[in-house]
């Protein structure tokens, strides 16, 4: 969730969509899987360029998408067979009943995401009656929510103001509001400027805010090889990424724009899912990295917001095969 993706959110996901509906996407593999701006994601080019796909059989395409929810209506709309996306934006076509799965967990935010007030405020009571700047029902939005509510706070006891990340970034910078709900390179920059510090990280949240792998069931029931393929693959970009971080950025950096030091850091913010953690989250539990823990909380946060009617039974859209399958030898 960088820069790129921030500035194209507003005025592409109609146009992408239209684009979409008049030109679909050529299915030059059997799989096509969407990816866009955030590095959990990115990380599938390192599969590609490591060559894991091959390695593990699987004829897997990188559609990429450069703004996000045109993505993830792509995926409810059929345009593609399987999409990287967050969870939150998941709950939404689970109720609607599109016919997909949850068959991947690619990483959870670790300090990615960050509530930043003015440099002002040292404490959570001083935050109380300022204007913070979050796009409302957005990630952000919900990792400020929970900030408030796990420091005895609530919602009503600020003053949330509809604007995008990118702008509730300048505003913060320019003095315009007192707090900012924004990932990176948002934190970055707003440190950069000295125009803040973060009160609250999804670091200090472990589990909030997931990102999975949604595929559509007749995908997964075409091409069963391919997807366990895929999965093996990831598994083996996680463990290159961890022993090689650095060679690791220089390969995703390219495809979002920025240097591989910058990226890094970003790389740093994002706690990538292997195989164990892969079936830790997609067990019930009540772990924190448990999909059924992170549902619950993202559900209520979704249905205060009115976006859904009602939490979705986890199993009904977490299908863990894939990931068993892929941890065979």
């Amino acid at each position: 969730m960088t820069l790129l993706q921030t500035l194209l959110r507003k005025v592409l996901p109609a146009a992408g969509l239209l684009t979409l509906a008049l030109h679909p996407i050529p299915s030059f593999a059997q799989v096509t899987l969407g990816v866009s701006d955030w590095p959990g994601w990115v990380a599938w080019y390192v599969a590609e360029k490591e060559g894991y796909f091959k390695k593990y059989g699987a004829d897997v395409k990188l559609v990429w998408f450069p703004d996000y929810m045109t993505s993830v209506n792509a995926l409810s709309a059929g345009q593609i067979d399987a999409n990287c996306q967050a969870l939150i934006d998941t709950l939404s076509p689970v109720e609607k009943k599109v016919p997909a799965k949850v068959i991947l967990v690619t990483d959870n935010s670790a300090g990615n995401d960050a509530l930043m007030v003015s440099n002002g405020i040292k404490t959570y009571p001083e935050l109380k009656g300022k204007t913070v700047g979050v796009e409302i029902g957005s990630i952000e939005h919900y990792l400020a929510a929970t900030a408030l509510k796990m420091h005895g706070m609530g919602e009503k006891d600020v003053n949330f103001v509809n604007m995008s990340t990118g702008d509730a970034a300048a505003a913060l910078i320019a003095g315009k509001v007192s707090a900012a709900g924004v990932w990176n390179p948002w934190i970055q920059r707003i440190q950069q400027h000295k125009a803040g510090h973060p009160l609250f990280t999804s670091k200090s949240a472990p589990g909030l805010i997931p990102d999975v792998v949604y595929a559509r069931d007749a995908a997964l029931a075409a091409h069963q090889k391919d997807f366990v393929g895929m999965t093996k693959a990831w598994f083996a970009a996680v463990k290159f990424i961890d022993a090689n971080p650095m060679k690791a950025a220089e390969i995703m950096a390219p495809h979002v724009g920025l240097k591989p030091q910058e990226y890094a850091l970003s790389l740093a913010g994002t706690k990538l899912f292997g195989a164990k953690l892969n079936l830790a989250a997609m067990s019930k539990s009540t772990a924190p990295e448990s999909l059924y823990v992170s549902t619950a909380a993202t559900g209520d946060f979704l249905v205060s917001q009115k976006a859904i009617t009602a939490t979705p039974d986890p199993a009904s859209f977490i299908d863990v095969g894939i990931v068993k399958a892929a941890m065979k030898p």
